[in-house]
């Protein structure tokens, strides 16, 4: 995402170019083209070279979605700790002790919070049980998170 373009709800979701509509899609290609040749290769017989080619290929497509996964995982880590932290500097009294209370999906969504909403949302949140989602829509003055991929 650009610098200078304004993050809202509607365009917040990011995707990696090279991630998504490169690697993503050469493995997902190479697993079906190799599928088809062990299925086309069945008439003459079962060939164990063919078998080996499907089976390889659809190991690398779990290698890169696990390898997705575990990035995203690790950001979402990443991103309860600093939210955390946050909400402790920013919250006083009651919420400041609830905020054990918030759940991982909420501590994400909550990242997005500029520091002036934050104690609305939080007790929102809270009383309300928001998902992440919720608590996104709910925004009124959008604060960007460029860093996550």
């Amino acid at each position: 995402m650009a610098e200078n373009s304004i993050q809202v709800y509607a365009n917040h979701r990011r995707f990696d170019p090279w991630y998504h509509f490169f690697a993503l899609p050469v493995v997902a290609i190479a697993f079906l083209l190799a599928l088809w040749t062990f299925i086309r290769s069945l008439s003459g017989g079962v060939s164990v070279w063919t078998l080996w080619y499907v089976v390889v290929s659809a190991a690398t497509v779990v290698l890169a979605l696990k390898v997705r996964t575990y990035a995203l995982k690790a950001q979402d880590r990443i991103i309860r700790l600093e939210e955390r932290l946050r909400l402790a500097t920013l919250l006083d009294g009651p919420l400041k002790a609830r905020i054990g209370e918030l759940d991982e999906r909420q501590l994400i969504g909550l990242r997005f919070v500029p520091d002036a909403e934050v104690p609305v949302l939080v007790k929102a949140a809270l009383d309300e049980k928001l998902s992440g989602e919720e608590i996104k829509k709910r925004i009124q003055d959008w604060r960007p998170d460029t860093f996550r991929v």
